[in-house]
């Protein structure tokens, strides 16, 4: 994780310059000068976590370890699978072929984690905020920086995921002759599940950002995070009343955000598939607000 912290002069120096800048320019004032200035604040908040993210490798092999994990597991998943010409298999294939995702998903979450807490654990944090002191800038212009790059590496990701499965499963028996429905992005629902799956892994990322900000620990937060993603679901399965499991499981980010993947049996879900995707969208809009409260109210 030290790999991660940026470096202090590059910052330091930032810093400086923006302090200089702002005491030689004019104060602005009425409604233009005040959106002039936000636009300005924020293009600089933009520019300085970038200068963060790229001076440093551990991000870089992150986002590539979150698409060379979710390809791998994929492609091995859908490698293991076989439907042998006697027995009918009641697979949903883009769903299969799009398994690594929620394997990806764990390293997209440190990424995301890691983003603030490690200026938490290094003290850059009250660097960073005595340079841009509007806080609630500085968390947008991270949650944007790292919704961007996660969207790029999950699209690599679910991208390699598909291919796998268009490639390899007709010859392990799920053809078209047999019923089973395309693997490829020209079949629609296969289109809706990878393009939900990308986004999915975005929102995935901003929740994790915003229970970073709000608990600040790396530790912490990674485990509060992971048991949301892999503990929860688990707990549910042992929830003994089916009318409150298939209620809580509409509202559990990962089982709600994962039907987005769901091509057949669709009447069976717990929720629609783009009203999954919408709860985790609500988990991670709640999480970064709570966060951005807790960044104002308390000290760096």
């Amino acid at each position: 994780m030290s790999n991660l912290r940026e470096p202090k002069g590059r910052v330091a120096v930032w810093a400086e310059e923006r302090r200089r800048s702002d005491e030689g320019r004019p104060r602005h004032e009425g409604g233009m000068g005040r959106w002039v200035g936000a636009r300005r604040q924020a293009g600089q908040a933009l520019h300085a976590e970038w200068t963060k993210l790229r001076t440093v490798s551990g991000p870089a092999w992150l986002l590539l370890g979150t698409a060379v994990l979710t390809i791998a597991v994929s492609t091995a998943v859908v490698g293991a699978t076989h439907c042998p010409q006697d027995m009918a298999c009641p697979v949903d294939t883009t769903k299969l072929s799009l398994t690594g995702v929620q394997v990806g998903q764990a390293v997209v979450a440190i990424l995301a984690v890691l983003t603030i807490s490690n200026e938490y654990s290094s003290g850059m944090i009250r660097l960073t905020l005595a340079a841009m002191p509007k806080r609630h800038t500085v968390l947008a212009a991270k949650a944007i920086l790292l919704a961007a790059l996660v969207l790029v590496a999950g699209a690599v990701a679910v991208f390699g995921s598909v291919l796998a499965g268009h490639l390899i499963l007709p010859g392990h028996g799920f053809t078209a002759a047999r019923g089973f429905d395309p693997v490829w992005l020209s079949y629609g629902p296969a289109l809706r599940a990878a393009c939900g799956s990308v986004l999915y892994l975005a929102l995935i990322a901003l929740m994790s950002l915003g229970v970073a900000v709000i608990v600040r620990d790396s530790a912490t937060s990674i485990g509060v995070v992971l048991a949301l993603l892999y503990l929860f679901p688990i707990v549910l399965a042992f929830v003994g009343n089916p009318h409150w499991q298939r209620r809580l499981e509409r509202w559990t980010p990962t089982i709600a955000g994962l039907t987005i993947q769901a091509t057949t049996g669709l009447r069976s879900l717990p929720i629609s598939p783009w009203g999954g995707l919408g709860v985790l969208g609500i988990w991670a809009a709640a999480a970064l607000l709570i966060g951005g409260i807790a960044l104002r109210l308390r000290d760096a």
